[in-house]
């Protein structure tokens, strides 16, 4: 299993990003796909989630509204799209994958991809 993280980088508040992750190696359709995040010294954060099997979708409180998870099976590739960013929303993109519901541990994790959001 294979998760490939990418499209990070630097922008100012009020602007937009989209991180992709592309899969391979595993059968992407049966797996929920996580994005997280991490701030140096803090626990990593769940930031959304979708389903397998029929794209529910989960967010945090904090990006609800702000974020959206879309995903293209035929294509292995989830993404994170990312408006209205906040500096807070800085932070290293982690995408991950599970066997079957978003519910429980995420156990295929890719690399990490930064997003700086300046003020």
């Amino acid at each position: 299993v294979q998760l490939q993280a990418s499209g990070g980088g630097l922008v100012q508040s009020g602007g937009s990003l989209r991180l992709s992750c592309v899969a391979s190696g595993f059968t992407f359709d049966n797996y929920a796909i996580g994005w997280f995040r991490q701030v140096p010294g803090k626990e990593r954060e769940a930031v959304s989630c979708i389903e397998s099997y029929n794209n529910d979708t989960n967010y945090a409180d904090s990006v609800e509204g702000r974020f959206t998870i879309p995903r293209d099976n035929a294509k292995n590739t989830a993404w994170l799209q990312m408006n209205s960013l906040k500096p807070e929303d800085t932070a290293v993109y982690f995408c991950a994958a599970k066997d079957g519901s978003i519910w429980g541990e995420f156990d295929h994790w890719g690399q990490g991809t930064l997003v700086t959001v300046s003020s």
